[in-house]
């Protein structure tokens, strides 16, 4: 059967720019997913401390982060949560009365930090860049999440709320809050996380090394899917752009 050679050289053509497209929705649908204000590591032991840091990338192409407001659970309360200093950035502590008297170390607790700022001085976090602020907080309460609602405020005077809520089966939300994963603790009940508040933080350093950011790894691994078709595309239109000079 006569098959005419040109139809295969037009698709031939046409995959590069497919593919490009394939490659550009890919890494489009990837973005959203590192523009999330976050905590991580993003697990920790039940009845320990751990050093956890807010992560907050700049989403914006025109204007600069220059506050973050962190509201810390009411509902379980932190009988500790102590900011580390970030260069750059004045770091307000807002107490308060609580509702219940909570008991560590022997002793009644009547109000816990519900609320911590952090307000450029001389810092910012602009376009295209993101900013760790470290708390060391404890002990961890036995239930099986903290979420930590948040506040980031640009220089144009915008501020986006990073407080709703993921609901079981449904699609994650535009502004979802920080969520700390809480697990049974295991061994002395500090866990490694624990071990590092004490000596500096060293293990939880490691720690958020080897934890991959759910969303991040999903956003990386797209990206690298659509670059791959990229390539194969081009691949394509190379091979056909040789036939047709032979």
């Amino acid at each position: 059967m006569f098959q005419n050679p040109v139809v295969p050289a037009r698709l031939a053509r046409r995959l590069p720019v497919v593919a490009g497209l394939a490659a550009g929705s890919v890494l489009l649908l990837a973005a959203p997913a590192f523009a999330h204000v976050s905590v991580q590591p993003g697990q920790a032991e039940q009845g320990g401390y751990a050093t956890i840091n807010f992560k907050v990338p700049n989403e914006r192409d025109n204007a600069s982060t220059v506050k973050l407001e962190v509201t810390l659970p009411t509902d379980h309360p932190l009988a500790s949560a102590m900011p580390q200093p970030v260069p750059g950035w004045q770091i307000e502590i807002t107490r308060s009365k609580l509702d219940k008297p909570i008991e560590t170390h022997g002793k009644k607790l009547t109000e816990a930090v519900s609320k911590i700022t952090w307000t450029a001085d001389g810092g910012k976090i602009e376009p295209g860049q993101f900013q760790q602020f470290p708390v060391s907080v404890g002990q961890l309460p036995k239930t099986d999440q903290l979420v930590f609602k948040a506040l980031q405020t640009y220089d144009n005077k915008e501020v986006v709320r990073w407080i709703e809520m993921p609901r079981k089966g449904e699609p994650e939300p535009n502004n979802p809050a920080p969520v700390l994963k809480l697990t049974p603790a295991s061994g002395d009940g500090h866990g490694s996380a624990g071990a590092g508040a004490k000596n500096g933080g060293g293990s939880d350093e490691a720690a958020q090394t080897a934890a991959a950011d759910g969303s991040d790894t999903t956003a990386r691994v797209l990206g690298g899917v659509g670059i791959l078709v990229g390539i194969i595309g081009v691949g394509f239109g190379v091979l056909a752009g040789r036939r047709r000079g032979a």
